[in-house]
């Protein structure tokens, strides 16, 4: 099942694998950019392409507006998944900045990210087109050197960037069209997620939560880059909510929105998740701390909150909820809800009924051991607290989930063929914390607290792989891994799961009927981006990139480099056959 010479491809450099390990063999030279430009056009990303993508494009974050992560592409399927191989590889050539953005596909070309790199590659034979690198500021500190990818919109690509601005990006050669600052990166403001981008808007929130930042939502004019909106998630004195927070507390009180919002053009309303309040601790703010570790609905046009529900109050343990809900639209009885779905970091999974002007609780259940929450008032869904397990200044208090939750970003998926929610989640870990006393410097660290994660004495596993059926609300099935899930989620029309780092350095697939393994690749790395699919002159590729900063922190020695490569790489998969 592994490659041959004639249709394994490498963009700078070949590979050789051996018993499940990488060899690295040089090659002299660079593939031409230029050369690689010339004579390719660009298909514009329309409005109604984004509403309806046709089945070979992957042409934003979760590819629909939705927030599925679901291809109806079926050339790869449960059946004839072991006969997937590598087709090509391409090495970013970065070293200290993860990667994690999906790789996004318009018509043959491929868009991916790093912190400060934007490439785009021919998404059927990995050659290079171009290369954007943003030159970022010598004073940026920042917490997470990373980027969640582009989004498309005419001939533009879109990107955040670590100092905190929106770049346009010319589809076709990478020439910067226009850039817009959204916020001051020295006051603790960068932009790690892919933005939104929706009826001619670039929407998006900033990373910083932990640095004392007061979060929103702003969308700017595709075309120009001019501000549209804003809406902040934590309110000033006289906004709605502003009475749950504490005199100035409202200033530095976080609530970052630091992933992808989805969309549903019929209501015209975006649906976004916000982090937690900061500092952490909660006797620092008393009150619910409104709009954090919340869904916030949002007017497309206008930015007007149109309702919201928040998954856990005054929340003191880092579980920021900051996944957007999936739209599905599921059955209950007789009827049909439509709904929003979303697997918590605080290890719930919540159901929740959407509408124009509003958002209500339907029901929500826990998907891994949570000793916080004692019980869920049934009208409304805020939970009722165990204090023994809710974080204190100068008192150290165990609890589980861990800080980083049943879920951290890694995105669910839904395949409307099983009728199946897939969860990448993580039992069996807890956390101890201690608050401090933090005061607050613009752009240092405010979260104020010491933590350790740790694994519950009676666990066997931590990472799983759960389904859920949406309309029963019942788990269907779990398959466990020993060691942490790190991974995303693809689902396709084939009935396969794809899933890189679930407990080890592995890409793999699953059936996703049953989730029984189905193949596996050992790859150099368990950090994982999110993969997707997409198709080109009829050929169905699989494509997902590898690779962290923390992998490379001590593996700068030539014989260490020669081992395997530390840097990033985007793996690209097809099934056995001349592609």
């Amino acid at each position: 099942m592994w490659m041959t010479p004639d249709r394994f491809r490498w963009s700078s450099f070949a590979l050789v694998l051996m018993a499940g390990s990488i060899a690295l063999l040089f090659r002299l030279g660079v593939l031409p950019e230029l050369d690689a430009r010339q004579g390719r056009s660009y298909l514009t990303v329309s409005d109604e392409r984004l509403r309806d993508p046709e089945p070979e494009n992957w042409l934003m974050y979760r590819r629909t507006y939705n927030g599925w992560g679901f291809s109806p592409l079926d050339q790869i399927t449960s059946r004839n998944v072991t006969d997937l191989s590598p087709v090509w590889v391409f090495q970013t050539g970065v070293f200290n900045e993860h990667h994690q953005s999906p790789p996004i596909v318009n018509d043959g070309t491929m868009f991916i990210t790093t912190g400060s790199n934007v490439i785009a590659l021919d998404a059927a034979t990995g050659q290079l087109l171009w290369r954007y690198v943003r030159q970022l500021p010598e004073d940026l500190v920042t917490r997470h050197p990373t980027n969640r990818g582009v989004a498309l919109y005419e001939d533009k690509v879109f990107v955040g960037t670590l100092d905190a601005h929106v770049v346009a990006l010319d589809g076709t050669t990478g020439a910067v069209i226009w850039e817009q600052s959204v916020e001051d990166y020295r006051r603790g403001y960068y932009v790690t997620m892919a933005p939104l981008v929706a009826e001619g808007k670039v929407i998006l929130g900033t990373s910083g939560g932990e640095q004392g930042i007061r979060g929103f939502v702003t969308a700017l004019d595709a075309g120009t880059g001019e501000e549209l909106w804003r809406t902040y998630t934590v309110p000033s004195p006289g906004e709605i909510g502003s009475e749950t927070w504490p005199d100035e507390t409202w200033r530095t009180g976080a609530g970052p929105v630091w992933l992808t919002g989805h969309y549903d053009p019929m209501l015209r309303v975006s649906y976004w998740g916000t982090g937690n309040p900061g500092p952490w601790m909660g006797d620092r703010r008393s009150g619910d701390n409104l709009f954090t570790n919340s869904t916030v609905a949002l007017d497309i046009d206008t930015g007007v909150l149109r309702g919201y529900h928040q998954y856990h109050w005054n929340g003191s343990w880092d579980w920021d909820e900051a996944n957007a809900p999936l739209l599905i639209d599921i059955d209950r009885g007789e009827s049909t809800i439509p709904a929003l779905i979303h697997a918590g970091r605080n290890g719930y999974l919540w159901f929740l009924r959407r509408s124009e002007d509003e958002l209500s609780f339907i029901e929500a259940k826990p998907f891994v051991h949570n000793n916080v929450f004692e019980g869920l008032d049934q009208q409304t869904g805020r939970p009722e607290y165990n204090a023994q397990h809710v974080p204190q200044t100068g008192r150290q208090v165990e609890f589980c989930p861990s800080v980083g939750g049943g879920k951290n970003w890694q995105p669910e998926a839904f395949s409307p063929v099983t009728r199946l929610l897939y969860i990448p989640a993580n039992n069996n870990l807890c956390s101890s914390m201690e608050g401090r006393n933090v005061v607050y410097e613009p752009g240092r660290g405010y979260a104020g607290a010491d933590f350790i994660t740790y694994t519950r004495d009676e666990a066997d596993h931590v990472g799983e792989l759960q389904a859920w059926d949406v309309d029963s609300g019942k788990r269907v099935w779990t398959r466990n891994f020993l060691s942490g899930n790190g991974g995303s989620i693809l689902a396709t029309g084939g009935n396969v799961l794809f899933l890189g780092g679930a407990g080890k350095a592995a890409f793999e697939a699953f059936d996703a009927e049953t989730g029984q393994p189905l193949w596996r690749l050992p790859t150099n790395t368990d950090r994982f981006g999110v993969p997707t699919t997409y198709s080109v002159d009829g050929v169905q590729y699989v494509a997902v990139q590898m690779g962290a900063q923390s992998l490379v922190t001590d593996a700068r020695s030539v014989v260490s480099r020669l081992s395997g490569p530390q840097d990033g790489l985007v793996w690209v998969f097809a099934l056995d056959c001349q592609c």
